[in-house]
């Protein structure tokens, strides 16, 4: 039987010399037997303590700013786990590991499977050039990473971010998805495709 841990960590999120506190979610996702981790962030020890003695099949990097990822080494390195990250945020990914390389390419239109539960990669840079979400199609959930959030876009503000990029894969990759489906975010609270989509002319008006 499938299921999805959620955890939620806090510590400093960096980018174009500011630091900012900020709370994490953390989410897991297989069976008592096996699961993949999406964004390790903060806190290696309680993401551990969390996957137990299941075996990780992989850290699944929604993007690659740095309180996703800064647990991500030391999760990978006690469960001797790959680490997976589109290739568009590697610049990123180097800004927090010089000397440690992610494993292998998210790209998108890429499945997998863990615990029964199928998971595909849907592409959607704004947030990041290499910004990714995952959707269970069987379980009618989607993890939007910091792509959507509950009550708008992910922030834009920053280097190599674009809004009306972001606007794009939210119209074109995401509200194609059920209405009815759940989005669990990288940050605050889980929302649905169909609450989302209702503001979409609002969040155009400001391009």
């Amino acid at each position: 039987m499938g299921s999805i841990d959620h955890l939620t960590t806090s510590g400093i999120f960096s980018l174009d010399g500011e630091d900012f506190d900020v709370d994490n979610n953390v989410w897991i996702v297989g069976d008592d037997r096996e699961c993949v981790v999406l964004d390790c962030a903060h806190d290696h020890e309680a993401i551990i303590g969390a996957v137990g003695d299941r075996t990780l099949k992989a850290i699944v990097c929604t993007h690659a700013h740095n309180d996703h990822i800064n647990a991500a080494a030391e999760v990978a390195e006690h469960f001797d786990a790959p680490i997976w990250l589109h290739p568009d945020d590697t610049m990123l990914w180097e800004a927090v590991y010089a000397d440690r390389r992610v494993d292998a390419p998210l790209s998108h239109g890429q499945s997998f499977s863990v615990g029964g539960i199928d998971i595909s990669v849907i592409h959607t840079p704004g947030h990041s050039p290499g910004g990714c979400c995952l959707h269970l199609p069987g379980e009618g959930v989607l993890f939007s990473g910091d792509t959507l959030f509950h009550g708008g876009p992910g922030a834009t503000g920053r280097s190599f971010s674009s809004y009306p990029g972001i606007l794009e894969s939210i119209e074109h990759k995401l509200f194609t998805l059920p209405a009815n489906t759940v989005v669990h975010t990288g940050h605050g609270d889980s929302t649905s495709i169909g609450i989302e989509a209702a503001s979409l002319d609002e969040w155009k008006k400001k391009l």
